[in-house]
């Protein structure tokens, strides 16, 4: 169904149907599905993406940059490589998608589903995340200095090496993360959860503001009884 010579909707596309319709200057597809298709390398420069599939897709290597995506379902999609710098992502499942070395530099996602998401080595001066289950994602090395982070949920996430100083929480969790060499020097913590947090990486929070009931579990971890 094509509902104008610049909006696709309610079709499948593989490959070659889909740079057609970029050729032809469409910039716009809502419910189009693209599932296990292999998308490497395409231009989808300044495209919209709306309510479409991309499950097990490979775009590996393509240029998405000013590209949104909005109410999209892409579980276990490769973004690998991708140029994505100042794309948009909204109200996305992104579960399990890989995007190392990808370009991401003032990307965003909000309320997006990105557990077990893969970050390694990407680019991501001015990334923004807000509202988003990050469950289990890899986001080693990260820097998050000075940001604010919204309802994050990085519950079982590996965050060696990040930077969280000066960083804000506004709720969302670290429980049980993998903080390894992470800096938290000046972070605000009182509005996220930090239960399961090991005695041995108690040191790294030294400088970060943390609320009375969260000291109190780290005492009760220590052996004392706090009344």
């Amino acid at each position: 169904m094509i509902h104008d010579n610049s909006t696709i909707s309610g079709i499948t596309l593989d490959r070659a149907e889909l740079e057609q319709h970029l050729s032809q200057s469409v910039r716009h597809f809502d419910g189009c599905t693209f599932d296990d298709a292999d998308l490497s390398r395409l231009d989808l420069q300044g495209c919209t993406f709306e309510r479409c599939t991309f499950l097990g897709a490979i775009l590996f290597a393509c240029k998405m940059a000013r590209t949104s995506w909005l109410r999209c379902r892409a579980g276990g999609a490769a973004f690998e490589s991708a140029d994505a710098v100042d794309a948009r992502f909204e109200g996305c499942d992104l579960n399990n998608t890989q995007w190392r070395r990808a370009k991401l530099a003032s990307a965003s996602y909000r309320g997006c589903k990105l557990t077990g998401a893969s970050f390694e080595e990407v680019s991501h001066l001015g990334i923004h995340f807000e509202e988003s289950l990050l469950v289990g994602a890899d986001m080693r090395g990260f820097s998050f200095r000075k940001a604010t982070l919204k309802e994050l949920d990085l519950s079982d996430a590996y965050l060696a090496g990040c930077d969280f100083r000066d960083a804000v929480f506004e709720g969302g969790s670290l429980r049980n993360a993998v903080l390894k060499l992470a800096k938290f020097q000046g972070a605000d913590l009182r509005g996220t959860d930090i239960e399961g947090v090991k005695l041995a990486d108690a040191g790294m929070f030294k400088g970060a503001v943390i609320s009375h009931s969260q000291a109190a579990g780290f005492l009760r971890e220590l052996g004392f009884i706090v009344s």
